[in-house]
């Protein structure tokens, strides 16, 4: 299993009720559902991998996340996982409010576009930086939102959400290994995974 969903299982308690959002094959949901007895569901927009999901005995939703977590009544769920994906969401303040409706905690992870090699890239090279991380070009990347640890949270603080914790992370060998990174974080780190919940909770 990938280096940063292995973290993220991590901050899982076991028996709770999870819900991934954009779930993909359904690897972390699975380990959840074997290692942790969670009660695991998923949605996911790509039917080729709901499939495969399926064919793994997963309970997984085909559909649009930001139109389908409206139809979940409030307190469904424990954890409410958004892995690699915020970066992508056109309505992440609606987004997340809609999950604190049906779920006590999120776990949110998205890539750290701070790293200090897009920082040079930008600086030395003047053009859209790619990586590992974000692979794309600017013409036909999912991704349209810029993100930072530091802006995330920022975030947290001007919504009133609690940040109950948060990792920085940097992975190696196609994301299957990795370290956790504590020093200058916002600069060195590749990706942040953030456990958060309201405030007032």
């Amino acid at each position: 299993m990938r280096f940063d969903l292995r973290i993220i299982a991590s901050l899982i308690e076991p028996g709770s009720r999870v819900l991934d959002l954009g779930c993909g094959e359904g690897e972390l949901l699975q380990y959840l559902k074997e290692q942790k007895g969670v009660k695991a569901t998923g949605i996911e927009k790509d039917e080729a991998e709901v499939a495969v999901c399926i064919g793994k005995g997963l309970s997984v939703l085909q559909g649009d996340f930001n139109l389908e977590v409206a139809d979940y009544p409030p307190d469904s769920f424990d954890y409410i996982i958004i892995s690699q994906t915020l970066q992508q969401v056109y309505e992440p303040v609606a987004l997340i409010n809609n999950l604190f409706s049906i779920g006590k905690k999120v776990v949110v992870s998205f890539p750290n576009f701070s790293h200090w090699r897009i920082r040079l890239q930008l600086l030395f090279a003047g053009y859209a930086p790619r990586s590992k991380e974000l692979p794309y070009e600017w013409y036909d990347t999912p991704n349209i939102r810029v993100i930072t640890l530091r802006d995330f949270r920022n975030f947290a603080r001007e919504k009133g959400i609690a940040i109950l914790k948060e990792v920085a992370i940097n992975t190696h060998r196609q994301q299957k290994t990795g370290h956790i990174v504590h020093f200058l974080p916002n600069l060195r780190a590749t990706y942040g995974i953030f456990l958060i919940g309201r405030a007032d909770r």
